[in-house]
């Protein structure tokens, strides 16, 4: 983008429309790849959702809704696979109320999505790599724990959620068999990530990724509360300059922590389009940004 903008001026109007058509195709090539590799995930999550409530196993579904702490072990666990299909699954189970939201949290806290490939191509960086899914596991497990036990507090006096209720409850997919019932759910959920990714590399592309990494260029000890903001851009981008500031010894090691625990990739984008409680999904963020914050200012003082 930067490059068509230098030689954009002093060309024929030719040439201009061929480097807008360049940048386009490179948002729309980039914007596709990156919704292409999570349908798979997508598709089987729906799959699943869908086979647990046709059959009617009541069963199945109370015990991954009610796994309690061992849910947040798994979900830590699971997120440190380095892509973010693992947060969208996750996005779509607790929006089908099969999974506890400890659980939820504690996977879009321990997704890194591109951080892990980013830093094993950095061979001095191999012993942060494991310090950093290391702590990204711990900080995940507890405060999936804590969320779950507070949820279970909160909600002593509640009629229990009944699950799928609110993932199916206006699509009408009660009437059809399942491949054709995920298939549709897939479809739908992709494209709404597919604009949305279009409208972040766009942004991304314009803006620049200099302009970017300038935000975030500070010495300043509160560097975590801009690094776990930018951390929820969800586009593999934010991972990769999150990773690539503190490779190249921009950010601290709380910073580049902060900022992943947020990078849930587009898990967020996802469960805001699968759950249609969003006070519940503004709650969510808030204990990402808090938890993350809070992690990075420690991590800081003690390392």
């Amino acid at each position: 983008m930067k490059k068509c903008a230098k030689i954009i001026f002093g060309l024929g109007e030719k040439r201009k429309v061929f480097c807008m058509l360049d940048v386009i195709l490179h948002v729309c090539e980039h914007s596709f790849l990156d919704t292409l590799k999570i349908i798979p995930f997508l598709f089987a999550v729906f799959l699943f959702i869908e086979f647990v409530e046709h059959k009617g196993s009541q069963k199945l579904g109370k015990a991954l809704t009610k796994l309690g702490p061992f849910g947040a072990v798994g979900g830590a666990a699971l997120g440190c696979v380095p892509q973010c299909g693992f947060s969208v699954m996750a996005a779509n189970l607790f929006s089908g109320r099969l999974i506890s939201m400890g659980t939820l949290v504690a996977v879009f806290i321990s997704t890194s999505d591109e951080a892990i490939p980013v830093m094993i191509s950095q061979p001095d960086k191999i012993s942060s790599l494991w310090k950093l899914i290391l702590c990204k596991v711990i900080i995940a497990i507890v405060a999936g724990v804590l969320v779950d036990v507070f949820v279970k507090i909160l909600s002593k006096k509640k009629e229990e959620e009944k699950p799928f209720e609110e993932l199916c409850s206006h699509c009408g997919c009660g009437h059809h068999s399942i491949w054709y019932s995920a298939l549709v759910h897939t479809i739908s959920t992709a494209l709404f990530i597919l604009i949305v990714n279009v409208i972040l590399t766009s942004a991304i592309e314009l803006i620049g990724e200099g302009t970017l990494e300038k935000v975030l260029m500070t010495n300043s000890a509160l560097q975590p509360l801009v690094a776990a903001l930018f951390g929820f851009i969800p586009n593999c981008a934010a991972s990769v300059i999150l990773t690539q500031l503190y490779v190249d010894g921009m950010l601290s090691f709380g910073s580049v922590v902060a900022g992943l625990c947020t990078g849930a990739g587009v898990g967020l984008v996802v469960l805001f389009k699968s759950n249609k409680k969003l006070s519940q999904n503004f709650i969510i963020m808030g204990i990402l940004y808090v938890t993350a914050v809070l992690s990075g200012l420690l991590i800081n003082v003690i390392v």
